[in-house]
């Protein structure tokens, strides 16, 4: 079933061809139109409580069948002239493109073989479309995780496709490979649009492409790269916008395109609310009034993809971002320029960090000696995550922290330089506004590298610019490629030995199986939890009970008891109550608040191993 999906996806993007041939800019319109599509549509099965699969599937096979007729009919047709394209490249060309094919498709191979492993995921972003598929709909349930609820789920209602068509997570990968796939497009049409030729557009590719945190995301449930997409298409098709009016066709691409990135994740919005600030203040210049709509209709798109979830968390929550502690655990407190400062130091240490221990401690050092002369405490709850300390080791090839240090440095020098130049000096503000927002805004934290994936994917055009216009400094010019190979051979050490899904080594995705992969990151849960479900699927439970702690690991009792009805005996959300134990056939305890006893009937036996228990209901 996930072939429909891709038809579906390539016949809507022959229908978005434009006349002048552009693949990049029918696969990234064709992205936006069937994500926007896809979210909108569990949003209207939600309301009918029709979330099920046999009408999922019917609402993709008619979707093809549309597209499909209208693409067979469509006197528009890609145009791909590959030996053409392959010749007319330098051989330098053809390297970087070789590279980013060859770490795509390493990346491929790890996505299809190991499954969904990632720390997030298992709290929070996967049970939550466990629960979706269960109740039929996206309303909120108990749950003692309220992130399940209350962090934005675009990227989550995209796998929910995937979760209800394959009946499985197997493909669930995929979404941020395509992502990374579509970042590397949409980057590089950047750079054409703000006048870079072949090359400037191949090494904008190549930036992005080879980043760590890029190729390590491309093959994880975690949704920074998605995000990273919606931002990048915004900014490609604002671009557009910025010298000729936007017709009915583009606005309805920049405000689906907006609307994603709201619906996905919040701190998009920091980049994406600034281009459509530039591109609405171009419209009228160029229309006056007229383009006013305009504006107006992109504003509507997004209330459209994102209102009715910010009205769950509204209604839930009493604000749309959600609970107090989780805004307060994210977002700063103090804003005055020493705060700022401090912040945006210790942001670009982690971001910067290399694996030169004596420069990463002098560094960290120094900020922490400049904290204490402005009066700032760098450990700080007001400008640092909770139960946080800073310096923290981020060079390391993981997922959630590895450092950028050569794709940084290069993205920042080509927008400080070409701050400068006219026609990218506007471009360029946009992206040092949006690093200055962000900054503004979001406290230091240890995982800080992956929230900052789509400022590197709208900061590397300005680098392609210029890395490709050295030609003829030659000192200048053999500093950026070897800094630019630095980074490609990270970026390849990351495909091969990140954690936690790596090709070679300990772990390896070819050695180690698919439920030892599962518990790869605290492989002292996998017994524990194994003993504890088999004991319930030994007693013919049907329906569970799950007592939890904040942080733990809910995915994997899906997982291990397949066709189980799973529900939270916790709640931390208003006017939602969960079941009590007189309901259940059984209760699994991990880590929870209180000893398991708590919520159960004094006539129920708990059964305990290290941090897990479970109690089955008497027979009666």
């Amino acid at each position: 079933m996930i072939v429909v999906p891709l038809l579906t996806f390539l016949a809507v993007a022959c229908l978005c061809l434009p006349r002048d041939g552009g693949i990049r800019l029918a696969l990234l319109r064709a992205a936006v139109i069937v994500g926007g599509a896809a979210c909108l549509a569990v949003e209207a099965l939600s309301a009918a409580h029709a979330l099920h699969r046999p009408v999922v599937i019917t609402c993709w096979v008619l979707a093809l069948l549309i597209t499909g007729g209208f693409a067979v009919r469509s006197s528009r047709r890609p145009v791909l002239d590959l030996r053409a394209r392959w010749a007319s490249l330098a051989a330098v060309e053809r390297l970087m493109v070789a590279v980013l094919a060859g770490l795509f498709l390493l990346d491929l191979v790890v996505a299809l073989i190991a499954p969904p492993n990632n720390f997030d995921s298992q709290t929070y972003h996967l049970p939550k479309i466990e629960h979706w598929v269960q109740q039929g709909d996206v309303s909120f349930y108990p749950t003692v995780i309220d992130r399940q609820l209350a962090m934005a789920p675009g990227a989550e209602f995209l796998l929910l496709h995937l979760r209800v068509l394959t009946g499985g997570d197997g493909a669930y990968n995929l979404i941020q490979l395509a992502a990374g796939v579509g970042a590397v497009l949409a980057a590089s049409r950047i750079a054409g649009q703000l006048g870079g030729g072949t090359r400037a557009q191949l090494v904008t590719a190549l930036i992005v492409g080879s980043t760590p945190m890029v190729v390590l995301q491309a093959t994880s449930t975690q949704t920074d790269l998605v995000v990273a997409l919606w931002v990048a298409c915004v900014a490609t098709f604002t671009l557009d916008g910025l010298h000729a009016r936007s017709g009915a066709f583009d606005i309805l691409l920049i405000g689906t395109a907006a609307g994603l990135t709201l619906l996905t994740k919040a701190t998009g919005l920091l980049a994406a609310g600034l281009l459509l600030a530039v591109w609405t203040v171009a419209q009228l210049r160029l229309a006056r009034w007229r383009g006013v709509p305009g504006a107006v209709a992109v504003g509507a798109l997004m209330l459209l993809l994102a209102g009715p979830n910010l009205l769950r968390v509204q209604d839930t929550y009493d604000n749309p971002l959600g609970p107090a502690h989780l805004r307060e655990s994210i977002s700063m407190q103090r804003h005055d320029p020493a705060a700022v400062l401090i912040n945006a130091l210790r942001v670009a240490e982690t971001a910067l960090q290399t694996p030169v221990g004596p420069v990463n401690d002098a560094i960290a050092a120094g900020i922490i000696g400049l904290a204490g002369v402005l009066g700032v405490d760098p450990q700080s709850r007001d400008i640092t995550y909770w139960n946080e300390e800073f310096p923290y080791l981020s060079w390391p090839p993981d997922e959630d922290r590895v450092s950028l240090p050569a794709q940084g440095v290069l993205v920042l020098l080509g927008a400080l330089l070409l701050l400068f130049r006219k026609d990218t000096r506007l471009y360029a503000a946009v992206f040092w506004v949006a690093v200055l927002v962000y900054v503004v805004t979001v406290k230091w934290q240890p995982w800080g590298n992956r929230l900052i994936v789509f400022l590197l994917v709208l900061g590397a055009p300005l680098a392609g610019l210029w890395i490709a216009g050295l030609t003829g400094r030659r000192i200048a010019t053999w500093a950026t490629t070897g800094a630019l190979a630095v980074g490609v051979a990270a970026g390849g050490f990351a495909v091969a030995y990140g954690w936690p899904r790596r090709l070679v080594g300990h772990g390896s995705v070819f050695t180690t199986s698919q439920l030892d992969q599962r518990f790869i990151r605290e492989p002292g849960r996998q017994r524990d939890y194994e003993w504890a479900a088999d004991a319930v699927r030994a007693s013919g439970a049907r329906r569970v009970g799950l007592v939890q702690g904040y942080n733990t690991w809910e995915y994997p009792w899906w997982i291990l008891l397949p066709g189980t009805r799973i529900d939270s005996l916790q709640s931390l959300q208003p006017g939602l109550t969960p079941p009590g134990a007189a309901e259940l056939d059984a209760v699994l305890c991990v880590k929870p608040p209180h000893d398991c006893e708590f919520y159960l009937l004094p006539t129920w036996t708990v059964h305990r191993r290290n941090d897990v228990a479970y109690a089955l209901a008497p027979l009666s």
